[in-house]
């Protein structure tokens, strides 16, 4: 396991969060901030403990690691067990991350209910 401490998440990225999902869901949402053991880079074999913000809304829970200065990588998950990602390993810019996972997820559930991307309301019947 890594020794090397990646600095927790600060006021700013915090606030850049919070901006992102109060758009979002229209309400101020809770963050909570943890620590969790993950392999950095995709080919490591070591772990390496790194803040993460957590957050849970309409059945959804959000995780953002904070890799390293400007890394962030993101994931969504209905039960512990089915956790995805964006298709991207790790973002430079924290807005991005969490805007694009936010959409991701959202995508995956139009594709879970078998709505096509572009759908209208005349298109479900």
């Amino acid at each position: 396991m890594s020794e090397h401490k990646i600095p927790d998440f600060d006021p700013t990225e915090l606030s850049t969060v919070q901006e992102r999902l109060a758009r979002r869901y229209g309400k101020e949402i809770e963050i909570q901030q943890a620590d969790v053991e993950v392999c950095v880079e995709p080919a490591d074999v070591d772990l390496a403990w790194c803040p993460a913000l957590y957050w849970s809304e309409r059945g959804v829970s959000f995780v953002i690691l904070k890799l390293g200065e400007r890394r962030y990588r993101p994931l969504f998950f209905y039960q512990p067990d089915q956790q995805f990602g964006t298709g991207h390993d790790s973002y430079p810019d924290l807005g991005e991350c969490v805007t694009t996972v936010l959409q991701v997820q959202t995508d995956h559930m139009r594709d879970m209910a078998g709505i096509a991307s572009g759908s209208t309301g005349k298109d479900l019947h």
